[in-house]
């Protein structure tokens, strides 16, 4: 049994509030992210680990992500995907609050990995709405702005987060700006998100779940994209997790300094992504994709090898940019893959880019421990480079396939 497509006519009135509570819910679930990011020498010296191993908070949440998104792939079948969403977002307040009092540095592996589920429930569902409740035209603009939210969240988040911290510590940080965020985007989902139809998801046997895997990896262009996304998400490991610390500790820039530094970085995915829904109108998806996979590895690649602080960040704000470009060009390609199974697909998709994320902070924190920022940054920026490739090789865009067949 299959998912029953959403008519035409519904997707044209999916509601004021609908694009607003998505891309908030996913600003939502990048505040842990950042302070990890822009805090982690101060965390690592409250529990009195070093920056490398502190860097393994996020890895440790990610191997959790991953798990729960292959879940994820049988439960979009199975329940209401605005329920899901509203799990996840629920998690994201339980998350926020525990890090904030974990006694050890093992309590906050455990409770930080809770917002890894919260990922895995809150991404791949408000893209799946997106492809329910928006037609084709608009879902690479929608795209965009939701992946923008992510971008929004450093912009706001990281003066914000460097400011609080300053008063009180990471912890004052988790209770004043990464637990009231993830409140008001429960509430307004709640009110913005429509519901699924009822009757939308039966009962459905084993058979029917397995279904959905099978349709997803059946598909050699869908593997690829997930193989891409993967490896794509491990080279923007090197900016996101370590490009603060990289910038405090070889250069002894503040923590003020470092905030800004990643506030310029945002607004650069920020652009990339927006940016990126009119340029895959006018050049499509994978055009776009590879360009970007590309270019935003080439960037990661160089940022940590110069010398020179002002060069370093120009190199890191390209390399975000064309990361922003890049994570709305291949989810947009990623989310036509398989439409009668798309739950399943951006479920997986998810697993996949939590799993790369992972094996970019891991990897990252290792070659960080052992060749220093230059080997981290070198080997995770090739990865973002094979991603192109295996975008360029083996993916296609389906709706190019469909308007080739009725021409």
């Amino acid at each position: 049994m299959t998912e029953k497509p959403v008519s035409t006519e519904e997707k044209r009135s999916p509601g004021k509030l609908i694009q607003p509570s998505l891309v908030l819910s996913r600003f939502a679930v990048q505040p842990h992210g950042l302070l990890i990011g822009l805090l982690l020498v101060d965390i690592g010296l409250t529990f009195g680990v070093p920056v490398g191993v502190a860097g393994q908070i996020r890895t440790i949440s990610y191997v959790a992500s991953v798990i729960f998104a292959l879940l994820m792939g049988v439960l979009s079948l199975r329940f209401r995907h605005k329920s899901l969403l509203l799990i996840g977002l629920l998690l994201l307040n339980v998350s926020a609050l525990s890090c904030a009092f974990a006694p050890s540095f093992i309590t906050m592996l455990i409770f930080f990995s809770i917002w890894g589920v919260a990922l895995a429930l809150v991404g791949p569902m408000g893209l799946t709405l997106v492809g329910e409740h928006f037609p084709r035209e608009r879902r690479a603009s929608v795209i965009g702005w939701i992946f923008g939210g992510n971008a929004i969240a450093y912009v706001v988040g990281a003066p914000a987060v460097g400011f609080i911290a300053g008063l009180g510590g990471w912890r004052l940080a988790f209770l004043g700006f990464v637990l009231p965020i993830a409140l008001f985007s429960l509430l307004l989902a709640i009110k913005g998100v429509p519901s699924t139809p009822s009757g939308r998801q039966s009962a459905l046997g084993m058979r029917d779940y397995m279904a959905g895997f099978k349709g997803v990896f059946s598909s050699i262009s869908a593997d690829a994209c997930l193989a891409g996304n993967a490896l794509s998400m491990a080279s923007w490991a090197a900016i996101l997790t370590y490009s603060a610390s990289f910038f405090r500790q070889r250069f002894m820039v503040s923590t003020g300094f470092a905030s800004i530094a990643i506030l310029v970085a945002a607004l650069c995915f920020f652009s990339g992504s927006v940016a990126g829904g009119r340029i895959v109108k006018k050049l499509g998806r994978k055009p776009v994709t590879v360009l970007a996979a590309f270019f935003a590895g080439l960037f990661t690649f160089a940022f940590a090898n110069y010398p020179d602080l002002w060069l370093s960040m120009t190199l890191a704000f390209i390399g975000s940019f064309s990361a922003g470009l890049r994570v709305t060009a291949s989810n947009s390609l990623t989310l036509e893959q398989v439409p009668e199974f798309r739950g399943t697909m951006m479920s997986i998709s998810s697993a996949a880019d939590n799993a790369g994320s992972s094996l970019g902070a891991g990897i990252g924190g290792a070659a960080l421990l052992l060749f220093n920022y230059e080997g981290m940054a070198m080997s995770l920026g090739a990865m973002g480079i094979a991603a192109a490739i295996v975008f360029q090789l083996l993916a296609t865009d389906p709706a190019k396939a469909e308007k080739r067949q009725d021409s």
